[in-house]
């Protein structure tokens, strides 16, 4: 959420950050909203005092037996003023605070200004494309072929948009989850954390889905939950309403759970195989830092991120995504991309964000300095990485023209030996 005082001071660049973003908001009656509300705190104290007054008069007037009737009257007539404008104090902060979390963040100066995903520059490419058989073939065959997936019996259990991992699949999955967490704990400085993966509406407000995004979600209306879309909204919120100590700075947590997602509105994406699915694993890194070391903070964020692409020697992208494309809580964002040859095309598998403060005055998370007052943390949070699109560029990129798929190297200790994967 952004600083309201911020808007108040400055409306007119709020506005065009916001244009910026393909956002048409009405900045003027936001704060005309809110300036009556401050209005009516005060019109409120006023009464409030004014009643205090009368009410010690008709004290005085009772110990001397002289008539109070009228002053009597006239404090339940200041009482049922004080209850009205309370009852309209209360319905503009409602709608003041709603105002303010269907608002998405402002994007940083360095952010490219464009529309769509057409619009995002490609910042760096790793590796080259990999030799692959002339027809190469995309991961849905090369899965049906190895016997390694289920989609059709997902499907029937579970119904479209539903995976299933099998044999050399699961085991595959497995060791890169394990790869992975290795990594990041070992030589990343993260701490590995295993959370809920229920939340509740406190928590999907802290991170920016809930009021956004909740079509998007699954929830569970009988118990007040929610099936997490991602682990950074467990993880950020375990310091909700917490102030760290400086030093406590930058805090790094990593984590792996299932990710539930509808997708709503995804229809006409490429979502056969593995490339857009409703459940699905992903090992997820979070962040809180100074603010003045936030940015960096995203750089190193995105190369731990990258470091695990590395090592599995995968063909990647780096971009930078502009105004238009980028997500409602980030300021900055940078997307990993993996070559599908299979496919011909680049698929997401890692998005690193700074969300600056803006789910930090959401969930109140602050740090303080010494002799300091508490002040905002920055949050930052990437995939490091998503399981489904990852074991489609392992697939894709280590297929041989005998059908079988290389497995990469650092994966094998990890893989009982197992150098590569057949029917």
């Amino acid at each position: 959420m952004l600083d309201l005082r911020t808007l108040e001071q400055n409306p007119g660049e709020a506005r065009q950050k916001w244009a910026d973003r393909g956002v048409t908001v009405d900045v003027e009656a936001l704060l005309a909203l809110d300036a009556r509300r401050r209005t009516l705190i005060t019109e409120v104290e006023d009464l409030q005092r004014e009643r205090n007054t009368s009410s010690k008069e008709i004290g005085k007037l009772k110990q001397a037996g002289e008539d109070a009737s009228a002053a009597m009257a006239a404090v339940r007539e200041i009482g049922q003023k004080i209850s009205d404008l309370e009852k309209e104090k209360e319905e503009a902060a409602t709608e003041v605070e709603r105002m303010m979390l269907s608002l998405p963040n402002h994007a940083h100066e360095s952010v490219p200004v464009g529309q769509s995903e057409a619009d995002n520059p490609v910042i760096r490419t790793w590796g080259e494309p990999p030799s692959v058989p002339l027809e190469a073939k995309p991961h849905w065959e090369l899965a049906a072929h190895l016997g390694i997936f289920e989609f059709e019996r997902a499907s029937a259990i579970s119904g479209a948009g539903f995976s299933c991992l099998t044999g050399s699949g699961a085991r595959l999955s497995r060791a890169l989850v394990s790869f992975m967490l290795d990594i990041h704990t070992t030589e990343h400085g993260y701490r590995e954390v295993l959370p809920p993966f229920l939340v509740n509406d406190d928590a999907l407000k802290g991170t920016g889905q809930l009021p956004k995004f909740a079509e998007e979600l699954y929830r569970i209306p009988e118990d007040g939950l929610w099936l997490i879309p991602t682990a950074e909204v467990p993880l950020t919120n375990l310091y909700r309403e917490h102030i760290f100590t400086e030093e406590e700075l930058p805090t790094q947590l990593t984590g792996v759970t299932p990710c539930f997602r509808r997708e709503a509105g995804a229809a006409g994406k490429m979502t056969r195989g593995m490339n857009r699915l409703h459940q699905f694993d992903k090992v997820e890194l979070v962040m809180f830092a100074k603010p003045e070391e936030s940015y960096q903070r995203l750089e190193e964020l995105t190369g731990h991120a990258e470091t695990i692409l590395q090592r599995l020697g995968l063909h990647y992208r780096v971009i930078t995504l502009c105004t238009g494309d980028l997500g409602f809580s980030s300021a900055k964002t940078y997307d990993i991309e993996l070559w599908a040859p299979g496919q011909e095309a680049w698929l997401e598998v890692s998005s690193c964000s700074n969300f600056e403060d803006y789910q930090a005055r959401r969930a109140k998370i602050r740090f303080k300095e010494e002799g300091g007052k508490p002040q905002l943390v920055h949050t930052l949070n990437g995939s490091g990485v998503a399981l489904p699109r990852l074991l489609v560029a392992i697939l894709e990129q280590g297929q041989q023209e005998d059908g079988s798929v290389l497995i990469p190297e650092a994966l094998r200790p990890y893989m009982g030996g197992m150098e590569r994967i057949t029917p």
